[in-house]
């Protein structure tokens, strides 16, 4: 199966390990932020990611504080400066169907990274691969890549799926020039 024409790639990661919920120190749980060991793994697995997409042209996050943390660590490794963007639908409980409508007035042929939570990350890659909200879960640190001719339901190609320690593994290797 060849690669489509004109292609977007859409990676979803989901926000690295965060503080436990503690509604004396976060009483909004979108204040919550990760661990001195989740920025770590974020900053690791942003690396795995960077090594699998060089191209990243934009990072789009939910408002929670843990998933702007991880994404922060998304765009750090991208060394290009790709801007982070809260991206309300991608908030906790956030609308596949309005994500998919935004993603639509998007560049076909952009590498966009959405930084998320569980269910939702998993429904919308359901969605974009099967045609339903099917859970397909990602781990914390864990992400997908998702090759489409548009965002519609059903229409895209599961490039690859890694969990956050096969992306903390490429996060330590050399690319080599060919």
């Amino acid at each position: 199966m060849g690669d489509f024409a004109a292609a977007m790639r859409i990676i979803l990661f989901r926000h690295a390990p965060a503080e436990e919920r503690d509604e004396q120190l976060w009483p909004d749980d979108l204040l919550r932020p990760l661990t001195t060991r989740g920025r770590q793994r974020a900053r690791r697995a942003s690396r795995g990611i960077m090594w699998l997409e060089s191209r990243l042209t934009r990072v789009l996050t939910s408002p929670a504080r843990r998933a702007l943390e991880t994404a922060n660590e998304l765009s750090a490794a991208s060394g290009e400066g790709v801007r982070v963007e809260l991206m309300a639908t991608l908030a906790p409980g956030g609308s596949w169907r309005a994500t998919l409508r935004a993603l639509a007035r998007e560049d076909k042929d952009c590498v966009i990274a959405l930084v998320g939570h569980e269910p939702d990350l998993g429904k919308l890659a359901g969605v974009l691969l099967f045609g339903a909200p099917a859970a397909m879960p990602l781990k914390k640190s864990g992400a997908c890549a998702i090759e489409l001719e548009s965002p519609a339901a059903g229409g895209g190609r599961l490039r690859w799926l890694l969990s956050p320690g096969a992306l903390r593994a490429l996060a330590n290797k050399k690319r080599s020039r060919a």
